[in-house]
């Protein structure tokens, strides 16, 4: 992608807020190289409208209550709803206490919010960063045919290749939990750039990075800083290592500073048919760059990220 830096990125940002969702969706709303249009909400992490209040609580957090948040899909397209609770806390921001945002959730749904926000804007202008299951844009998709050629990137977190899942053996949680969604949108024709973990994994918050935030004067960065902690406490417990990855956030941080990471054409599938390696993601690369649709993460800089986040959230 080459960016205009004489113009705002519009941006829409489908998520399921989950505790790296509240990083990257902090990142976006402190960042004003970003016009964010949107924040809309699918079931993932936890049930949508735990999601939908998620949202709504990182907004005020950030003091940007002049983006809506729309609600979204509360299942998959064809599947039972997922959960990943031991990850993101019961109610998927951690340890922080829910309460109700002061502003409610905007009128309308997540698939025809991200249809009319793509559709009034030139081809190739809005770019949608998906940072939880792909249920919302694939249904989109499926209500305007015509959504996807005008869409401009789509920045996903999703998938393993090299490193393996997070879910399964083969599988990461966003593409397993709706793996017939993430087909659809591969399929789509629409450019995609996807971060899975092979990237991801290589984005840490260490003590050093979490410590720096901690040190922040601000609402969001306190919220940022807490949900990291109960990161660190859970990869501790569950994964043994003291740094946790923050997956979602590469999306926003590629927006803004694409130099930080290595991208590789290629062609996307997904799998759906086979239980035992539901949502794997096969990723070829013999593919030819000049009409590749899509490009995978291959290298990232995790401490220029880290840097990244710490530097938005002063500002």
């Amino acid at each position: 992608m080459t960016q205009d830096l004489t113009r705002k990125q519009a941006l829409i940002i489908d998520c399921d807020p989950g505790v790296d969702d509240a990083v990257g969706l902090l990142l976006a709303f402190a960042s004003p190289e970003l016009e964010l249009l949107a924040v809309t909400t699918v079931g993932g992490n936890v049930p949508v409208e735990k999601t939908t209040r998620n949202a709504r609580i990182i907004r005020q957090a950030a003091g940007r209550e002049d983006v809506p948040v729309f609600a979204g899909a509360a299942r998959p397209l064809v599947r039972a709803l997922a959960g990943a609770g031991e990850f993101h806390g019961a109610e998927g921001l951690g340890d922080l206490e829910p309460f109700e945002p002061d502003v409610p959730t905007a009128e309308g749904s997540a698939m025809d919010a991200l249809i009319d926000l793509v559709m009034e804007r030139p081809e190739g202008s809005v770019a949608v960063a998906v940072m939880g299951p792909m249920t919302n844009l694939a249904l989109a998709m499926r209500r305007e045919p015509a959504l996807a050629a005008r869409l401009g990137p789509v920045v996903v977190m999703g998938g393993a290749r090299s490193e393996g899942g997070n879910i399964t053996a083969s599988a990461e949680f966003n593409i397993w939990a709706d793996p017939d969604a993430a087909a659809e949108v591969f399929a789509s024709g629409c450019e995609v750039v996807a971060f899975g973990l092979d990237a991801t994994h290589q984005v840490r918050a260490s003590e050093t990075d979490i410590a720096a935030i901690e040190a922040i004067d601000g609402e969001g960065a306190r919220l940022a800083a807490s949900v990291l902690r109960f990161s660190q406490r859970v990869e501790r417990e569950i994964v043994g290592s003291e740094a946790p990855p923050m997956h979602d956030p590469c999306t926003v941080a590629w927006l803004l500073k694409p130099d930080l990471f290595v991208l590789k054409s290629c062609e996307i599938r997904v799998e759906t048919a086979s239980d035992l390696t539901r949502g794997h993601t096969a990723v070829e690369f013999r593919v030819d760059p000049a009409t590749a649709r899509h490009r995978w993460a291959v290298q990232a800089d995790g401490p220029g990220v880290m840097a990244l986040i710490a530097e938005r959230l002063k500002s």
